[in-house]
């Protein structure tokens, strides 16, 4: 078995000093009032490149032959990865070629050109992150280039890991005993780091590796005894969506990680709106997991000192709407239906009056008439103001149509419709 040691994690510290940001360990008044216990995130979201991937990238690279790296390296990633192995390649000189899923938002890859510059070319493979990834390796193979691994690397791992030194040099200084450290999961590079070496300093300390509900590849592995390829995964999280962890990751998450959680989309979501109107933290949707899960751990982590890693704030500003939407619908405020409405007129004035409540509103109404019909099927978005107004919404549409679908009960409708 491959364990990462706190020796190794302290050796990678010593060798990025000057290359990364040491990011604040920043007391959260919200977030602990909220909880009742002592909240501080990690502020990875401040690193150069928005993340904490900078670290082992530019760790691993450093690790690299000079004489491999002549003929330069290559990488697969969701985004934040990539922008770390573009930035130490702009630095040292290093050409790269970046693999990125089709599904990585357009922001990510804008800034990647913008670290790499001339240094690094981008090719767009690939539906999920492993797509990209099994492309990269074989194209690097062929070129004979290091291939960088996002997370399954015990030199990624170290480099990953020095969040943690600077975590306890900071709780040092604020004389502050760690209860717990929360961390996003994707390929379980930052965990596998965070863990061997907060273990090292501070076995007390309890580890809590969070990840999307819709990409839960290490409860997967912990489940089968090794890593597995899930079937499918829900990719909203980019940052974290990964259908097999790697082996090393695994290993030494296995040994170290205490608690695995897993949070619905919608509640990293509404964490992420959270941290952006009472905090003005920008975090991106696998920055958001850490924060996300203190809602599944508000009973155990009462008068206890917390540290969440916000890992990442790579946010593309174009998916707020969709943020927004998610958020609203997990918090059960937004809803929608198809409904049969009479083909007469009136018919839409008597629904709002007879059927809404006072603050109830219309966010979506599409319609097209039907010939010789006495009906026809409406898809309607509803936004209530508060969520405990549903049953009585309900109950009062069942006796305008005793026929209509609630589309959150019926996922391909909404996927189709919505």
């Amino acid at each position: 078995m491959s364990l990462l040691t706190k020796k190794e994690v302290e050796k990678a510290y010593e060798s990025l000093k000057k290359a990364v940001t040491h990011t604040p360990l920043q007391y959260d008044l919200y977030l602990s009032q909220k909880y009742h216990c002592n909240v501080y995130l990690k502020r990875e979201d401040l690193q150069k490149v928005r993340s904490f991937k900078l670290r082992g990238a530019y760790y691993a690279i450093k690790q690299t032959d000079p004489e491999l790296l002549k003929n330069g390296v290559v990488c697969a990633s969701a985004g934040n990865h990539a922008q770390g192995v573009a930035y130490t390649c702009q630095e040292m000189k290093v050409p790269a070629t970046i693999f990125m899923p089709t599904t990585t938002p357009q922001q990510k890859i804008s800034q990647v050109k913008f670290f790499g510059g001339s240094e690094v070319t981008v090719q767009i493979i690939g539906d999920t992150f492993d797509a990209s990834a099994k492309a990269a390796k074989e194209f690097a193979e062929i070129n004979q280039k290091a291939f960088i691994d996002p997370f399954n690397d015990m030199n990624i791992m170290a480099g990953q890991g020095t969040v943690a030194v600077e975590v306890f040099e900071d709780a040092k200084l604020l004389e502050r005993q760690i209860d717990y450290i929360v961390s996003a999961i994707g390929g379980g590079g930052l965990i596998g780091g965070v863990a061997a070496y907060t273990k090292g300093i501070s076995p007390m300390t309890a580890i809590v590796g969070v990840e999307p509900f819709g990409a839960q590849s290490m409860r997967a592995a912990f489940d089968a005894g090794k890593p597995v390829m899930l079937d499918e995964i829900e990719k909203f999280v980019d940052g974290a969506a990964v259908k097999e962890v790697g082996h090393l990751t695994y290993q030494n998450a296995v040994e170290n990680v205490d608690q695995l959680l897993a949070v619905d989309e919608g509640q990293v979501c509404s964490t992420i709106l959270e941290l952006y109107t009472k905090q003005a933290i920008v975090a991106e949707p696998a920055g958001a997991l850490s924060v996300a899960a203190l809602e599944q751990m508000k009973d155990e982590i009462k008068g206890k000192t917390v540290v969440c890693i916000i890992s990442g704030g790579n946010n593309d500003i174009n998916r707020m709407e969709e943020i927004e939407e998610r958020s609203l619908i997990f918090e059960g405020l937004k809803h929608y239906f198809v409904i049969n409405f009479p083909q007469r007129p009136g018919a839409l004035r008597e629904f709002v009056t007879d059927i809404l409540g006072p603050n109830d509103d219309i966010t979506r109404f599409e319609y097209t008439k039907k010939v010789n019909r006495g009906t026809g099927p409406v898809i309607l978005g509803i936004l209530l103001k508060e969520k405990e107004e549903l049953p009585n919404l309900l109950k009062k549409i069942a006796d305008f149509d005793p026929s209509y679908i609630d589309l959150s009960d019926n996922p391909s409708l909404y996927a189709l419709l919505v």
